[in-house]
């Protein structure tokens, strides 16, 4: 149980990071961070591979790149439509 709890909270702490690298804010607040650094964690061990620094089953660098990546896409996409709607 523990370990689930720290994999949310170190999966939230990558989303926010990757938040802050972008400048951007995440939809959904501290869930969208959870799910924006567990999504991009595996975005990132996909096209990158498993290498550095490992912190409850998330490997950093890899993490935090998809979890930028995503935040990226995400960012483009709600653009996009919001500017159709508008």
């Amino acid at each position: 149980m523990f370990s689930f709890i720290w994999f949310l909270i170190i999966g939230g702490i990558l989303g926010w990071l990757a938040g802050l690298i972008l400048g951007k804010d995440i939809p959904g607040g501290i869930i969208g961070n959870i799910i924006a650094g567990i999504v991009g964690s595996w975005l990132g061990s996909t096209l990158i591979g498993d290498w550095g620094w490992q912190v409850s089953d998330f490997y950093v660098f890899p993490a935090l790149i998809g979890a930028i990546v995503l935040i990226f896409i995400v960012s483009l996409i709600l653009k996009a439509v919001s500017g159709r709607s508008a």
